[in-house]
C-alpha cells in the first residue's frame, strides 16, 4: 500500500513539474528565427498604376513568424530590375552627382503590417535609381518591391512583388542649406524688425554657407556663420524663421559664452555683447546651437562693393550694392541687392579695383585670387561679406 502511495506522490510531482514547465514555455517564448515571411500582392498589381495621377499605393504584408508578437521595425524597399546589391541610401554618387545603386529604401518606418507609399516617393526612388532624362521618361516601367524587418537585431526580407507603374519626371536636388537669420540693434538698421520676409536684407541678415562645410542632403542641416562689427552694448538674437519669434537661437543657446565677459545676457535672453570689436558668429543648424568668437583676421572698409558680370558688362561704376549694417554708428561689410539674369554667365564681386571670384553658385567663398563664377540664369536676392568673401544668391520661393 505505502508503495502504491509513493507511487502516486511521484506520478502528481511529474505532472505538476510539467505542467510549470509548459506554463514558463507559454510565458517565456523561444524566439524563432525565420528566414523570410510574405508581402502580399496588390489587388492593382495587375493594372498600370499612372504615378502622376495617384497619391498613394498600399500594401500589406503578414508578420514573421518570431514564435510571437513581436513588434518588428518595416520599411519597404523597391528596385526597377529586382536587383538588391546596393541601397542608394548609402549616399554614394558618380561624377554627375547621382546616386549609386540599385534599389532604394524608403525613409518611413513601420511597425503594424502595413503601409500606404506615396507615389511622388515612388517616382522620386525610381528616378534615382534608372536616372533618367526629363524628355526620356518610359511609358511604363516594372517596380519590384520588398520588405525589410528587423527585429532583435536579425534583419530579414519578404518576396519581391511586380507592380507596373507609369512614371514621370521630377526634378532632383538637394535641400537647400537650412537658414538663421540675426536681428538686434547692432544687426542692420537696428530696428529689430521681424514682420517677414520683406525685413531680410534690412533688419534680418542671413548668415552664409561656410567653405568646405558638408550639408546635409535630405535636411539641409549644417553649419553656418557671420562675421562682422558688434558694437559694446550692441544686443542680438538669431531667428529661424522670417516674422516669427517662436523659433530663436537667444543667449542660452550659445554653448561657449557663459562666464565670458565680453558678453552679457539682457533682461529678454539677447546676448549683449560688452566688449566691442569683430566677431564670428556660427550655428549649427542640426541642433539649433551657436558660437561667438574674436575675429582676427584683416579687416579693410570698403566705400561700395559692385556685383560685376556679364549680365551688366562687368559695371563697376553704378548701381552698386546696398550696406545692409546701417544702426547708428554701424560698420557695414554685408552688401545685398536683386538681379535677374536673363541667361548663363560669369560674375565677380568687385570695390571697383579689387575683385572677388571663386567656383561655387549659388554660394561659396570667393577670394582676389579666385576666378569668374558662373550664375545661372534667375531672379536673386545677394548677399556678400567683403570680410570673409562669402556669399549667397537667394532665388525665391515658388
Amino acid at each position: 500500500m505505502k508503495k502504491i502511495i509513493k507511487s502516486a506522490l511521484l506520478l502528481l510531482c511529474g505532472i505538476g513539474l510539467f505542467a510549470a514547465c509548459n506554463d514558463d514555455t507559454e510565458h517565456n517564448p523561444t524566439i524563432q528565427q525565420p528566414k523570410t515571411f510574405v508581402l502580399n500582392t496588390p489587388a492593382y498589381a495587375t493594372s498600370l498604376v499612372d504615378l502622376s495621377t495617384s497619391s498613394s499605393m498600399p500594401f500589406t504584408w503578414s508578420q514573421p513568424a518570431y514564435g510571437f508578437p513581436a513588434v518588428a521595425t518595416y520599411q519597404i524597399q523597391v528596385s526597377a530590375n529586382n536587383t538588391w546589391t546596393k541601397d542608394i541610401q548609402a549616399g554614394e554618387i558618380d561624377a554627375q552627382k547621382k546616386p549609386v545603386g540599385d534599389y532604394k529604401t524608403l525613409d518611413q518606418e513601420y511597425t503594424t503590417v502595413k503601409a500606404k507609399l506615396s507615389a511622388a516617393d515612388i517616382a522620386t526612388a525610381l528616378e534615382q535609381i534608372t536616372h533618367y532624362a526629363k524628355n526620356a521618361v518610359p511609358a511604363t516601367q516594372k517596380m519590384y518591391v520588398r520588405v525589410r524587418a528587423a527585429f532583435a537585431g536579425d534583419t530579414i526580407y519578404s518576396n519581391t512583388v511586380i507592380v507596373n507603374v507609369a512614371p514621370y519626371y521630377i526634378e532632383l536636388k538637394d535641400a537647400a542649406p537650412v537658414e538663421w537669420y540675426l536681428i538686434g540693434s547692432c544687426i542692420g538698421d537696428g530696428t529689430w524688425s521681424n514682420s517677414g520676409a520683406a525685413n531680410v536684407g534690412k533688419s534680418l541678415i542671413p548668415l552664409y554657407m561656410i567653405d568646405g562645410q558638408e550639408y546635409d542632403r535630405k535636411t539641409g542641416t549644417g553649419k553656418i556663420s557671420y562675421t562682422g562689427f558688434f558694437p559694446a552694448d550692441g544686443q542680438f538674437k538669431l531667428v529661424k524663421n522670417p516674422g516669427s519669434w517662436d523659433t530663436q537661437i537667444d543667449y542660452s543657446k550659445f554653448t561657449n559664452i557663459s562666464g565670458d565677459s565680453k558678453f552679457e545676457k539682457s533682461s529678454d535672453g539677447n546676448v549683449v555683447v560688452k566688449t566691442a570689436g569683430y566677431y564670428t558668429v556660427t550655428v549649427d543648424t542640426k541642433d539649433g546651437t551657436a558660437t561667438i568668437e574674436k575675429y582676427t583676421g584683416a579687416v579693410t572698409q570698403h566705400a561700395a562693393i559692385f556685383l560685376a558680370g556679364d549680365y551688366n558688362s562687368w559695371n563697376v561704376t553704378s548701381g552698386g550694392m546696398d550696406a545692409i549694417s546701417t544702426y547708428a554708428g554701424a560698420e557695414n561689410h554685408n552688401w545685398t541687392t536683386t538681379v535677374t539674369f536673363t541667361a548663363n554667365g560669369e560674375f565677380k564681386f568687385s570695390d571697383g579695383t579689387k575683385y572677388w571670384g571663386g567656383i561655387d553658385f549659388p554660394y561659396g567663398t570667393a577670394s582676389t585670387t579666385g576666378g569668374k563664377n558662373k550664375y545661372t540664369a534667375g531672379t536673386y536676392t545677394v548677399f556678400f561679406n567683403d570680410i570673409t568673401g562669402q556669399y549667397y544668391f537667394i532665388a525665391p520661393e515658388n
